[in-house]
């Protein structure tokens, strides 16, 4: 099993969403988040005065899947949230031990 975890600009989050389903993913975490990289944030106004914005407004996906289709939700994930600007987010892949579904007790394949 793979972890996939995806930090995408917000308002792709739709487009990214209707492309997992599409493959088959059933379930995703998505978490609000604040962060940059390469960006480094911006300058805005505020009553005449000038103030840096470090952390800019971005969404955190994460979604568990088999080994079989990591690859492919990485592509539409990708493919879905590039806008080719800066900022687009970056996506990573972990693998995962065990998973364990708490209401029925299905472990690991099962659980997910």
């Amino acid at each position: 099993m793979k972890k996939i975890e995806a930090i995408i600009k917000p308002f792709k989050l739709d487009e990214v969403k209707e492309a997992l389903h599409e493959i088959g993913v059933s379930g995703i975490t998505v978490t609000e988040a604040k962060g940059f990289g390469r960006q480094k944030g911006h300058t805005e106004l505020y009553r005449g005065a000038e103030y840096v914005v470090d952390f800019l407004p971005k969404v955190k996906l994460e979604v568990v899947v088999s080994d079989d289709i990591a690859e492919r939700v990485v592509e539409a994930v990708a493919a879905a949230a590039q806008t080719g600007r800066i900022g687009d987010g970056k996506i990573f892949v972990s693998d995962i031990a065990s998973a364990l579904r708490i209401r029925t007790g299905e472990k690991d394949e099962d659980a997910i």
